[in-house]
């Protein structure tokens, strides 16, 4: 590598010619690193509005539901002893529950035995469960010598597939044994009301009998509970179930307590859940159609090119901000990808649609575009008339937005989530996702190739400052050598 000197012969100062030699040089340069920055704005801006549309996305599932446009609400008359939900299939009107029995764990509860009492012996034991057709379950648990009390109860609940827990009670000091599900499954057992009357639900293998009772103070005649609950249904249905929730015609009824009376259940629609969430859609449509529509209608300033780093080092914070708003002012503007998505989602939610039913078209339940075209088809609600149509034809707004129909008969929302997942797909396609490599997208491609085009650059640039210093490097000897040369003169005309 040629030594650099700068300027000791000359008295130039070439480190500055240099310098200002390779910003001339420098100009293309700086205009791919421009470009770069430009397409990375643009692929920032584009991803902004696919996130606005993945979130419009995320709500087509709920707006697909039948429930999104005829919930119920079901309120009870005595809350304490009975709650209920209602489906969208349950029908409108009231319903008289009596409880007679709450459903009930069967529990055994041993004999006080302090833990010192309690004197483990090895070996393998058997007990059952029942299962819904009323055939038994085996559970075999081995212990040993050298088993705590409680790694024996947890062998007891390990063994039982989730059907029992054991513990020890320290403040009464006695092995509990109890199920962990509500309900008769024992064969047998039907009609009994007394535990007197019931057999067990944990029953014990006769040769495990004694370590039951002998160790663990569990006395097989001991269990208590594991009814059904029993209700009577509208004064003349009576039903028994193994727990205290049951679901009959749309009602989802939960037992709390046992009444003298009848509770009534009232099933309404609820119009205000609908409304809302459909308020909720119509929000966050225009929210996002207003991002999409000020992308195209935004100025372009042309002559805001992004900054450098020199050019940033020499303004404010303030200044810098304010350019930049103005270098990305309308960078997506013009960009078909956009416009092209917005149109296809007007056109998807103001097509007709043949439902059969009262409605075929969004305007005619009080939803349409706004008169205002600069907004970009952004929707206006009349909300009396949603409402109404909400309360008076749930159904029908059902079909107009959801029905799964194909052609002619398919619904708004269905055709809208279409149109979305192409647009979003487009989007994609041209700016990718963040998981994405330059390669997946083709803005990407774009920035790829300019990286490299930059890289190649940048070694020319090396290999241009390296040829400009060769240069007056050479200058340099050379003003030194007539230098010498001058000085050897002199001294000679000074001798004579």
């Amino acid at each position: 590598m040629v030594m650099r000197v700068g300027g000791i012969a000359s008295g130039m100062d070439i480190d500055a010619m240099v310098k200002k030699l390779m910003e001339a040089e420098r100009m293309p340069l700086t205009r791919l690193q421009q470009q770069q920055t430009t397409l990375e704005w643009k692929r920032d801006a584009f991803r902004d509005i696919n996130s606005h549309l993945l979130e419009l996305d995320n709500m087509m599932l709920d707006m697909k539901y039948s429930t999104t446009y005829k919930p119920k609400a079901a309120t009870s008359s005595n809350s304490d002893a009975i709650t209920a939900t209602a489906t969208s299939n349950a029908t409108n009107g009231s319903y008289e529950i009596k409880v007679d029995q709450l459903a009930t764990n069967a529990i055994n509860v041993g004999e006080k035995k302090a833990r010192e009492e309690i004197q483990v012996q090895s070996g393998t034991h058997v007990f059952y469960t029942f299962n819904e057709d009323g055939t038994s379950s085996e559970h075999n648990f081995e212990i040993t010598d050298e088993d705590s009390l409680d790694n024996v109860l947890k062998k007891i609940t390990d063994a039982s597939d989730g059907r029992v827990r054991a513990f020890y009670e320290e403040t009464s000091q006695q092995v509990v044994l109890e199920a962990t599900r509500s309900g008769q499954y024992r064969p047998g057992t039907e009609g009994a009301e007394s535990d007197e009357n019931k057999l067990p639900e944990i029953e014990f293998a006769t040769d495990s009998v004694g370590f039951f009772k002998d160790t663990l103070g569990l006395v097989q005649d001991n269990e208590k509970g594991g009814v059904n609950a029993k209700f009577t249904y509208n004064n003349g249905l009576k039903i028994e179930s193994q727990s205290n929730e049951y679901t009959i015609n749309g009602l989802q009824l939960t037992f709390h307590q046992v009444t003298d009376t009848n509770a009534r259940i009232s099933v309404t629609t609820d119009v205000d859940q609908s409304f809302d969430k459909i308020m909720a859609f119509v929000e966050k449509y225009n929210e996002t159609i207003d991002v999409m529509n000020q992308s195209q209608n935004e100025e372009r300033h042309r002559d805001f090119p992004p900054l450098t780093e020199d050019q940033k080092a020499e303004m404010t914070e303030e200044q810098i901000t304010r350019w930049e708003e103005k270098a990305q002012s309308g960078i997506l503007r013009g960009e078909s990808t956009i416009s092209n998505g917005m149109y296809s989602l007007r056109q998807s939610l103001q097509q007709s649609v043949d439902t059969g039913g009262a409605y075929t078209l969004l305007s005619q339940i009080g939803i349409k575009t706004t008169a205002n075209y600069m907004d970009g088809g952004k929707l206006e609600v009349n909300e009396e008339q949603l409402r109404t149509a909400l309360r008076d034809n749930p159904d029908d707004v059902y079909k107009l937005f959801s029905h799964s129909e194909e052609g002619s008969s398919r619904g708004l929302i269905n055709r809208f989530d279409d149109v979305l997942d192409r647009t979003r797909g487009s989007i994609e396609e041209k700016a990718g996702k963040s998981t994405h490599t330059l390669d997946n997208y083709q803005l990407g491609k774009n920035m790829k190739e300019l990286n490299e085009r930059i890289s190649d650059f940048e070694r020319r640039m090396v290999q241009v400052e390296q040829r400009y210093w060769n240069q007056f490097t050479a200058m340099e000897k050379a003003i030194s050598r007539l230098n010498q040369q001058s000085s050897h003169l002199f001294s000679q005309f000074g001798g004579q």
